[in-house]
């Protein structure tokens, strides 16, 4: 008789065809190099964030990830409940959340909330990495279509801004234990530890180069090596030069491909020649005013209070990442004062109780 063998991940609904997409430029957002799924995935994790994390893993790029949104998805669990399963996928390294500044109409700069999802554990270096050269790329050009911006404007400097008190409608469940993402200690002039990935060597590149090497995640047919992105840097960057978004540029590569592709160095450089977009004439406009410097800031996961990804470790606050270590640490155990508490109650009551 065949043993059947179950995944170590809970099944979660699928979702549904219907599933609600967030606005342009917002949602889930999916990161690179990440393993294939497993019957092995979140294993490490409780059985509520498994579930969650099996649902979330699913959906696709541009999902609206709001609480009140997966809270619908997931009638076992509600609002509450999602967001601590939110908070501890975040300690866990497989989630974090981001305020993307673009600029908007005339000089407006408008901030888009992304989600950033790992099926792949990863420690903060990694997230750290990751970010820093996700924030180059979008500092070539501006998304082309964004929502309006959001209620709440993130802070300009690096110190964390108050968060505003959330409602809590339901009782918080019980903690649970949660598998923490590595950060490796590291002297100050060592070199960058080999498991920050490629993005941290790829900080230093230009936006039309990561263009180029993300082509092949993108779509296979297009895998560039790295001397291949080298040669073609420079005919990318006119792309940019003459104005177009990384978005446009990497639409424009991959639109329309033929169903095999004999050589993407050569298929790639005659599509830079021939679709180049054409030179806006120049004259009669003043030199615009060099914009300030874009920043990327990280979201709190679990309450909302932006900063620098460097502040943020387990994408946490400090408030929040001590809240979440303490009752982790205690895995459920009443305090000691709310033992004397009930008890001093009760005696109370008993007292209350007896025959005058």
């Amino acid at each position: 008789m065949a043993t059947q063998h179950l995944s170590s991940a809970l099944h979660a609904p699928a979702a549904s065809p219907a599933y609600p997409m967030a606005k342009p430029g917002y949602g889930k957002r999916s990161a690179p190099d990440q393993q294939a799924r497993t019957r092995a995935d979140f294993a490490l994790l409780p059985t509520r964030e498994r579930y969650v994390a099996g649902f979330v893993d699913h959906l696709p790029e541009g999902a609206a990830m709001s609480v009140k949104t997966l809270a619908k998805q997931l009638p076992l669990y509600g609002q509450q409940a999602i967001s601590t399963a939110l908070t501890a996928l975040s300690v866990a390294g497989h989630l974090r959340r981001v305020l993307c500044p673009v600029v908007g109409a005339g000089d407006e700069t408008r901030w888009v909330f992304r989600t950033f999802w790992s099926r792949t554990a990863r420690d903060n270096e990694w997230w750290n990495a990751y970010l820093a050269t996700e924030q180059a790329t979008q500092a070539a050009a501006p998304a082309l279509d964004t929502a309006p911006p959001p209620p709440r404007a993130p802070a300009e400097e690096p110190p964390l801004l108050p968060a505003p008190e959330r409602p809590r409608t339901e009782q918080a469940p019980e903690p649970t234990a949660v598998p923490h993402q590595r950060t490796p200690a590291r002297a100050p002039d060592t070199e960058p530890a080999p498991d920050a990935g490629p993005h941290a060597a790829g900080a230093g590149r230009s936006p039309a180069y990561l263009a180029l090497a993300r082509l092949g995640r993108n779509d296979h047919r297009l895998a560039l090596s790295a001397d291949d992105c080298a040669t073609l840097e420079p005919q990318a960057a006119q792309w940019l030069a003459r104005g177009v978004s990384v978005d446009y540029l990497a639409h424009a590569l991959t639109a329309g491909l033929p169903a095999q592709v004999d050589s993407p160095l050569g298929f790639v450089r005659r599509r830079l020649t021939d679709k180049i977009p054409p030179q806006l004439p120049t004259a009669n406009t003043h030199p615009a005013a060099p914009a300030p410097p874009r920043r990327l800031l990280m979201e709190c996961t679990d309450c909302g209070r932006p900063g620098q990804p460097e502040v943020l470790p387990d994408g946490l606050c400090r408030p929040c990442r001590t809240a979440h270590s303490g009752s982790a640490g205690e895995e459920g155990s009443p305090h000691p004062a709310d033992i004397a508490d009930v008890k001093a109650h009760m005696n109370n009551l008993r007292d209350l109780l007896k025959p005058v």
